[in-house]
């Protein structure tokens, strides 16, 4: 006997009434993935590189493969263990509870991080509406903005991908056609390396571009966090990851040749909106404006993004024992709702703290400190993915076998060209997660052990 007749319309209506959670599917997976790396650093590396010249597009080039076998490597990840959260449950797997909890704490942690540096860019693209006001005002307009996508992303993961998927559409005006019409206007001479870069080795400009040019790329793994909510997530998250990735380097090279090709390094270097400057570099008036909106609302798309990606992360931890159980609650949409709002006060601190500064000082601070520590989880997972691809039964390909090794060489040789004061403070990502490590999970551990004796 049938219970539902699943031809009729009303069944629609039964299932949204039973509150029954939708899973997402490949394009708002890929949605997920594209726009947790196209955000601040699109919009404003061209102007932190513009001193770089030439070697940018060079280190545009590195950071795009190291980028793209990182992505082949979670997508390996992934497909082995499907699971919310992301990349402390591989680490888990390979390595015990300990380094998970800690490897998960600070990817927890840094994505609050790179959340208000999108933020910060977001809002700054609407100070043209805004005008030339008080630090104060914009940090309301920040905390609000941030306030609205947190309840957003409070309605479930479905919700919050749909959206995803609408804004990553509107990427396709100021990202695809703007660099297209600039280089109409391509100078090479506006790729000048200034005289301060000009006296550093080969190498030592290569590992600074690669380390800013990597930022742009930073959260092609946020796809793989919310797995437990994902149609047949072992095969749909690994091609989202891979084309995804491929899809933003190919953008990122036409956007750096383009927008660096119109303006002269010495101005760009000092724009605070590049993509706005380009727009009144080729078309004058007013049309600036129509830019710095498109682009706000693409930043808006990775706000979300990145919201979203704290909850499950939060949520895979709490379900894998790795954090207190409240964060494992889900309210009626099957949102982690706990997760969510500590993520998000978490975010409003951070965004209170760096409040005085100016923008270009915002992101460059951000980007020196938060990298090293994605770099470092990136790393753990790669040690990881060999330890798993080791068993027998893996079946891991020779390609994938190399993916692995190019991608933990990649992350090594920009660890190693970070400055040592910036690995010392990134540490410090890492080291916040002793007090819950000695207070409560240690204790649990404890506990757990007593009750099975």
């Amino acid at each position: 006997m049938l219970l539902f007749d699943f031809d009729k319309p009303s069944f629609s209506v039964t299932i949204k009434r039973m509150n029954i959670p939708r899973n997402i599917g490949f394009w708002s997976v890929l949605a997920i993935v594209m726009s947790s790396q196209i955000g601040s650093g699109v919009f404003m590396l061209p102007a932190i590189l513009a001193p770089y010249g030439y070697y940018s597009l060079a280190g545009w080039l590195i950071s795009s493969s190291g980028a793209v076998f990182l992505a082949i490597m979670f997508a390996l990840l992934c497909s082995r263990f499907p699971k919310t959260g992301g990349p402390h449950a591989y680490v888990q797997s390979a390595f015990g509870s300990h380094i998970a909890f800690f490897i998960g704490w600070a990817y927890w942690v840094v994505s609050w991080v790179s959340t208000v540096a999108v933020i910060v860019t977001c809002v700054g693209y609407l100070s043209p509406f805004i005008g030339d006001r008080s630090p104060m005002i914009y940090l309301v307009i920040e905390i609000s903005l941030l306030c609205i996508i947190t309840m957003l992303n409070i309605k479930g993961v479905y919700a919050a991908g749909k959206v995803g998927f609408f804004l990553n559409l509107i990427r396709f005006i100021p990202l695809f056609v703007l660099p297209l019409i600039a280089l109409h206007y391509f100078k090479s001479s506006n790729f000048a390396v200034s005289n301060e870069i000009s006296s550093l080795s080969t190498t030592q400009i290569l590992g600074q571009v690669a380390i800013l040019a990597i930022w742009g790329f930073i959260g092609l793994e946020t796809g793989t966090t919310p797995a437990g909510s994902v149609e047949n997530p072992s095969k749909t998250i690994p091609r989202a990851v891979i084309f995804g990735t491929i899809c933003v380097a190919l953008l990122y090279a036409l956007n750096s040749i383009g927008i660096m090709g119109l303006i002269p390094a010495n101005e760009l270097v000092n724009s605070k909106a590049p993509y706005a400057d380009a727009t009144q570099y080729i078309f004058g008036g007013n049309w600036h404006l129509l830019i710095s909106i498109i682009a706000s609302m693409v930043l808006i798309g990775t706000i979300n993004a990145w919201t979203l990606a704290s909850g499950q992360i939060i949520l895979g931890l709490a379900e894998d024992n790795l954090m207190p159980k409240f964060f494992a609650k889900k309210n009626s949409r099957h949102a982690p709702f706990w997760g969510i709002l500590v993520s998000s006060a978490g975010i409003v601190i951070l965004l209170i703290l760096t409040s005085d500064k100016s923008l270009a000082k915002q992101i460059s601070a951000i980007i020196d400190y938060s990298v090293a520590v994605f770099l470092f989880v990136y790393l753990v997972c790669g040690f990881a993915a060999i330890k798993i691809s080791m068993n027998k039964n893996s079946n891991t390909k020779i390609f994938q076998w190399l993916a692995i090794y190019i991608a933990i060489a990649f992350c090594s040789w920009v660890i190693y060209e970070t400055p040592l004061k910036h690995l010392a403070v990134s540490s410090l990502f890492v080291l916040s997660g002793l007090p819950v490590y000695f207070f409560w999970y240690l204790k649990k551990e404890l506990n757990f052990e007593t009750l099975i004796k």
